[in-house]
């Protein structure tokens, strides 16, 4: 398997996995589960689901889709990092985080296989000629 199926594979798995948190969401919302103090949860969850659906379009032209899988990518590995520091938190102060170490592991692997897989950043065309009509400016200017 060459590298940009795998990085579609992986995208619509993790696509897929944060868009399916779009059922958590309704429920909790439909159900006002997050009405006890769980405000976090909904805001959360209506984030990745976005970001699931773009993972999603993302997988059919990976190389054009690069900055939302890279920030698919870092976003994950700062959900895990931020878990991180609160599950050490809350060990330090006695308590026990029922979605650690599994949670954490999870956002990391998601982030750092993205990452792995990221495409090649592409010339940009557009890039190409502002370069080159400012080389032109320049060169222009230093004859004068």
């Amino acid at each position: 398997m060459n590298r940009e199926r795998a990085l579609q594979v992986a995208l619509v798995v993790v696509g897929l996995l944060y868009s399916l948190w779009g059922y958590i969401l309704f429920d909790n919302l439909w159900h006002l589960r997050w009405f006890g103090g769980q405000d976090v949860m909904p805001m959360f969850l209506s984030l990745n689901t976005t970001l699931g659906v773009c993972l999603l379009v993302a997988a059919k032209q990976p190389a054009k889709h690069r900055l939302m899988i890279a920030y698919g990518a870092w976003s994950s590995l700062a959900h895990g990092f931020t878990m991180t520091i609160m599950s050490a938190q809350a060990v330090a102060h006695g308590m026990h985080r029922k979605d650690s170490p599994q949670d954490i592991v999870m956002f990391a692997v998601i982030g750092l296989t993205l990452l792995a897989l990221l495409p090649a950043k592409q010339p940009s065309p557009a890039g190409a000629l502002i370069g080159s009509a400012s080389q032109t400016l320049v060169l222009s200017g230093i004859r004068q």
